[in-house]
């Protein structure tokens, strides 16, 4: 037998408790150990380059390793131990976990004395409680529960919104799918980095013909301008050519696909509605948003790493193109009525949010001689919060109310989306504004055809029936909208506040620069015909009085299917509309309530739609209660059976 004197501390860390309690035991100092961090105030040790958001709430003790970023109004509670490369999101809720080199933890994501090893990613709102371990390389997924002293081994994958209640050992991750509601999405540099994006690129160009050329754009962000390089390589690997070109709007790029006849083409943006995700868009060769069918053999390709290597003399091309701006500005031109607006009295306060549209749509205003002061028109490559958007917003309506104005904008989404402003500086949007837009556009072209989503106001129907014209409703979603608005004849318009508006004619996607030069035309020409002028505020007074509102539910992927079917069978199917969710009318009140579940997220979307405010108000709290009764008891059944398993 041999004997050690030792002058550290030693602690026979025989299970995770244990292991726990060295931690905090060396965290309060209850033993003397030399940390390899400053200390930077009584009681906090933090690493070099370490960026901690100053609304960020940080308790001592606590220990924060080098290169991490703690996002803005994250909590970290006293007993919290966060390794190096550590990446905490807005809103966190950290309280004495232990965190270990290279993990990610999303947006309000909720940590209870747990340990979370190398290399983890705990998803936006997800749980991980008490005395919990989750092995490195492993993702929690959004808004799951892993339950007090759950052990989950390396490399494991748990799904959105799924509840762990025992220990997760067998088994590897599924492949999750790559194409989402539009495209393909994730966190900037985590999920969709350069290596992910030569693969999906070589993935894409693989199920294309040899030697075909697609174009490739993106917004003017340095990550976007990272991914789309990515890519281009991982299609030169595979024999296609690209058309590159650069930083433009994305109805310029829809525009150029059809005109030029290329096989495709890519569109990289940050994601409009999460400012720290990218988002990458196929467009087919009309324009549109590919299909269910393409985006699987995409996926099958790239799982499989089904990938086509192209011989050295049949490497992909890459070249520039300088005339996207002039083929969709010639296109712009033929489909308006430029005499009415060169002859237009409108002025116009249009604010670009800094972004690229802003270098596009003046220089096509300006060819037009219409009157339109110009906002925010840098170009920025920092992303503007959805707080900055309002002070912005704000902003354009006193400068709309100061210049007496007749209406004011702001683009949005790459030049896909917009909100209006009125001449008295009132916003218009959502509900509001897809009504406006329909009531402008079938007084223009009567008996014509506009299409809009499963979910907008009825008020759409009641307008169109005044210009004997007709209502086409489709799936919630942005490519259902665009193929309904290319395939049926006489579209006039598609889409809605909340997407953007499509004119088919044009081209197949939701342009927002189009839609302000379309405004000002049929502002004019409307005046003419009556002989007084027409202002936004005096429309809106025109539009009906309906009643439309919208609350969200939280709702696991596990149990969405079983409530749409309790749905289908608890009511009559003369009064169910299944175009998308479960549609249930109530023919006595001329009224419905829509429960449309979520496509990205564990969320059901209620939508109720009606002439009686009261109605309204009180079918969602009665769909509220009845959604929320029944996940709460299909949820602990499913649990109570995973005990029982256990």
């Amino acid at each position: 037998m041999f004997g050690f004197v030792a002058d550290g501390y030693w602690c026979d860390v025989g299970h995770l408790d244990a292991y726990r309690e060295a931690q905090y035991a060396a965290l309060y100092q209850r033993v003397k150990l030399e940390f390899d961090y400053i200390e930077r105030s009584p009681g906090l040790w933090i690493g070099q380059n370490t960026h901690i958001d100053p609304s960020a709430l940080i308790e001592t003790p606590a220990l924060i390793g080098h290169n991490c970023r703690v996002g803005a109004r994250a909590q970290i509670a006293s007993g919290t131990v966060l390794g190096d490369n550590v990446l905490v999101g807005s809103d966190a809720d950290l309280k004495r976990p232990i965190v270990w080199n290279g993990v990610i933890i999303g947006e309000e994501a909720h940590l209870r004395a747990c340990v979370a090893a190398r290399g983890t990613r705990i998803d936006r709102r997800a749980n991980v409680l008490e005395g919990a371990i989750v092995g490195s390389l492993s993702t929690v997924g959004e808004e799951a529960l892993v339950n007090p002293n759950v052990r989950v081994w390396p490399s494991k994958k748990i799904e959105p919104g799924a509840t762990l209640n025992m220990n997760l050992i067998w088994g590897h991750a599924a492949h999750r799918n790559l194409f989402g509601l539009r495209g393909v999405s994730g966190l900037a540099n985590v999920d969709i980095t350069p290596e992910f994006a030569v693969r999906l690129g070589a993935a894409f160009g693989s199920t294309l013909k040899p030697n075909a050329q697609v174009t490739v754009s993106r917004d003017q962000r340095p990550i976007s301008r990272m991914v789309t390089r990515s890519l281009v390589a991982g299609l030169m690997s595979v024999g296609v050519n690209v058309l590159n070109l650069e930083a433009t709007a994305i109805p310029v790029a829809r525009t150029v696909v059809p005109t030029l006849a290329v096989a495709a083409g890519i569109h990289v943006r940050v994601h409009p509605e999460r400012s720290d995700h990218i988002l990458i868009e196929f467009f087919d060769q009309k324009g549109i948003n590919l299909s269910k069918g393409r985006e699987k053999k995409i996926e099958g390709a790239y799982f499989k790493e089904d990938f086509r290597r192209a011989q050295l003399p049949e490497i992909g091309n890459v070249v520039y193109s300088s005339q996207a701006s002039d083929i969709y500005s010639a296109s712009f031109e033929r489909h308006l009525n430029v005499n009415a607006i060169r002859n237009s009295n409108s002025k116009v306060v249009i604010d670009y949010v800094y972004a690229v549209s802003g270098a596009i749509l003046p220089q096509i205003l300006g060819k037009l001689g219409c009157d339109a002061v110009v906002l925010n028109a840098s170009l920025s490559h920092t992303v503007p919060s959805s707080s900055d958007r309002e002070v912005l917003l704000s902003q354009l309506g006193h400068v709309v109310e100061a210049l007496k104005a007749n209406l004011g904008v702001q683009v949005a989404a790459n030049g896909e989306q917009l909100i209006l402003v009125d001449e008295s500086g009132s916003t218009i949007r959502g509900e509001m504004l897809t009504a406006l837009m329909v009531h402008m556009i079938l007084t223009d072209h009567p008996r014509g055809t506009v299409v809009v989503p499963v979910n907008a106001s009825s008020a759409v129907e009641q307008i169109a029936r005044r210009h004997d014209g007709r209502v086409i409703r489709t799936k919630a979603n942005p490519t259902a909208l665009m193929e309904v608005c290319h395939t049926n004849p006489n579209v006039v318009m598609g889409g809605s506040g909340e997407m953007g508006f499509i004119f088919p004619q044009l081209h197949p996607g939701f342009d927002a620069m189009f839609c302000i030069a379309k405004i000002i035309e049929m502002l004019t020409l409307q005046q003419r015909e009556i002989g007084v002028p027409r202002t936004l505020g005096q429309m809106r007074t025109e539009l009906p009085r309906v009643s439309h509102r919208s609350l969200t539910v939280r709702c696991p992927w596990s149990v969405k299917g079983s409530l749409m079917r309790q749905l289908v069978q608890t009511h009559p199917a003369e009064a169910l509309d299944l175009t998308d969710g479960v549609k249930i009318f109530n023919r006595h009140h001329d009224s419905w309530i829509l429960v449309l579940p979520d496509a990205g997220e564990p969320l059901v979307h209620l939508y109720a739609d009606s002439h009686d405010r009261g109605w309204v108000d009180e079918t969602l709290r009665e769909y509220r209660a009845n959604v929320q009764e029944f996940v709460d008891r299909d949820h602990g059944l499913e649990e109570s059976q995973m005990e029982e398993v256990e």
